[in-house]
């Protein structure tokens, strides 16, 4: 098999008059990430670049702009000299740690498709991923949160014949895989003289797959070029203004989009710092903030609370930051409210997807307090359209949410009919979300299609419902899902009425929940006092089943839970 075979049909074309737009708009261009990085190091060599914490050894690793450079040849011809060509996949499984970010470089710089996996994923769904970008070298670790990760993916090797190299990062290495201090830090290849410059990936090529979180099924790789990303994040920092004071702390990993994209290549491409830790520890995370002196924070809804929580009871620095950008799920009232007071920063709503990263969000010039009300107007280079696009964005009622633009991806890595699937006769992709108008031209995202939860002909606000449900004292976190209703909502047939609403609530292990009166008279207080939309019944569990992405994984609640009693009166 060539290396250029390796990289599946997009799936996705574009016009040359809508790419020259496209060029004209400033959204694609003709350079690269590798472009801008070494950009920086001629220009700002010693300003810091990234800063990696590692929580348990107590030590922060730190790169400046002249070193990322550096390492970028270096680890470039590592993989070189590994047999890695033009087309060829490169599997990063790490945890956040500043090795994954020259690893990034060093991939556009030989030309290869890099593949960030999390540490966590389970061995099935790593033999999915790894099998189908038939990547011929993955870096990981030795263990990671108790599970033996390089014995596992070297085991792979005799079932993967594509899989020809194994690399191990800082710890005991298997037989059969190669130490990557020896391989690719030690050995200072770059003094040996350049790679040749034709082996880079260039602006419309396949740069990087990102996978899906598979609710519905095995997960899909989205590939990207470095024009499509480089359209979503242009328009991320564009809509705050930035320049190259950025200095963003990530909570996100750095194998999903907004690490990887919205953490590492946004600053690099603006000049600025990432900060990130290798663990999830919430509870410090403004340690990183007054430390570097961080601008932005992001990360969802729990992690925000944790860290005002934290501010409650050890007061940080935090005189530097002005964004605290919220992903994933609503933005509740009361933590707009805490992240301007225990903070003295603005909390803006964002609402983005693999597919297309940060589609669209709340801006500065929104009233205060509207990442509480809405997810905001999509980028610049983005459009959008609820239902069949016949009303203005943000008038419109609640639909399925369509978008279109310059960011989104060139399509699903060897699953091309499953992304043309998506694609309307007209080019725009169904996000498989329903959305309605905020009345400011942007949209509120009222949850999944296909767990839709209707009553009386309405759709429920789903994201929010749940979003006060997890606000609730005694929980952790909600999820409502209808039993005995719509069994796709792809519109292929009729919605009936949800028959019953059941509320899941994650509460601390020992900790009784919230009973059904209490939920729905927290929901009432809070503004939701729609009958229709009250849960019929609440369910405790200590953790809600979550995909590797963090999404909630509905189905299995409606499996688990079964259909229930009626409604209540």
């Amino acid at each position: 098999m060539s290396a250029t075979s390796r990289v599946g049909r997009a799936g996705r074309t574009v016009s040359a008059e809508t790419a020259a737009t496209y060029r004209r708009n400033g959204w694609w261009r003709d350079e690269t990430f590798l472009d801008d990085l070494y950009r920086q190091a001629r220009e700002r060599p010693h300003r810091l670049a990234v800063a990696g914490r590692r929580v348990a050894a107590s030590r922060t690793d730190t790169l400046d702009y002249a070193e990322l450079a550096r390492l970028t040849e270096r680890f470039a011809a590592a993989l070189h000299d590994l047999g890695v060509r033009r087309g060829d996949f490169v599997a990063v499984q790490l945890p956040n740690r500043w090795e994954t970010v020259p690893l990034v470089f060093a991939c556009l710089r030989v030309g290869a498709v890099v593949c960030p996996i999390s540490p966590v994923t389970p061995e099935d769904e790593l033999r999915h991923r790894l099998s189908l970008t038939e990547a011929r070298v993955c870096v990981t670790v030795p263990e990671w949160s108790g599970t033996p990760l390089a014995p596992a993916v070297t085991a792979l090797k005799a079932e993967l014949p594509t899989l020809e190299h194994v690399v191990v990062v800082d710890g005991p290495v298997p037989d059969g895989a190669l130490s990557f201090e020896e391989r690719f830090v030690a050995d200072a290849r770059e003094e040996r003289g350049p790679l040749p410059p034709d082996l880079a990936v260039g602006p419309d090529d396949p740069f990087v797959v990102l996978f899906t979180s598979g609710t519905t099924g095995p997960s899909k790789g989205v590939l990207h070029s470095p024009n499509t990303v480089h359209a979503a994040i242009r328009g991320y920092a564009d809509a705050f203004g930035a320049d190259d004071g950025w200095v963003a702390a990530v909570s996100t990993p750095l194998v999903h989009y907004s690490g990887f994209a919205q953490g590492v290549l946004t600053s690099v491409l603006l000049g600025g710092t990432v900060a990130f830790q290798d663990v999830r520890r919430n509870e410090v995370l403004l340690d990183l903030v007054e430390r570097y002196g961080a601008t932005l924070l992001y990360g969802p809804p729990a992690t925000l609370a944790d860290v005002v929580a934290s501010q409650r009871e050890e007061k940080r620095d935090t005189g530097t930051l002005r964004h605290v950008v919220i992903g994933s799920a609503q933005v509740l009232p009361a933590l707009a409210e805490d992240v301007h007071t225990l903070l003295g920063a603005r909390a803006y709503s964002l609402w983005g997807m693999s597919e297309a990263g940060p589609v669209t969000m709340t801006r500065p010039s929104d009233p205060a307090d509207w990442a509480a009300h809405s997810n905001g107007r999509t980028i610049d280079a983005m459009r959008l359209r609820v239902g069949d696009g016949s009303t203005e964005p943000g008038r419109a009622g609640a639909g399925r949410l369509w978008v279109s633009g310059a960011a989104l991806a060139l399509g699903y890595h060897r699953r091309e009919e499953a992304f043309a699937e998506s694609l309307g006769p007209d080019g725009w992709f169904d996000t498989g979300d329903l959305a309605r108008g905020d009345g400011r031209d942007g949209v509120r995202i009222i949850g999944r299609a296909r767990d839709a939860i209707v009553r009386g002909g309405a759709v429920a606000p789903v994201t929010e419902l749940e979003a006060v449900v997890g606000g609730h004292p005694r929980a952790l976190e909600a999820a409502l899902v209808g039993l005995d209703g719509p069994a796709d909502g792809a519109g292929d047939r009729p919605v009936t009425d949800t028959a019953v609403i059941l509320a899941v609530v994650a509460v601390p292990e020992g900790t009784p929940g919230p009973t059904l009166d209490e939920v729905r008279a927290h929901l009432v207080a809070a503004g939701h006092d729609d009958p229709r939309f009250l849960p019929d019944r609440v369910e405790p569990v200590t953790a809600l089943p979550k995909t590797l992405t963090g999404k909630v994984r509905k189905e299995e609640l409606r499996r688990r839970f079964g259909p229930g009693p009626s409604p209540a009166a």
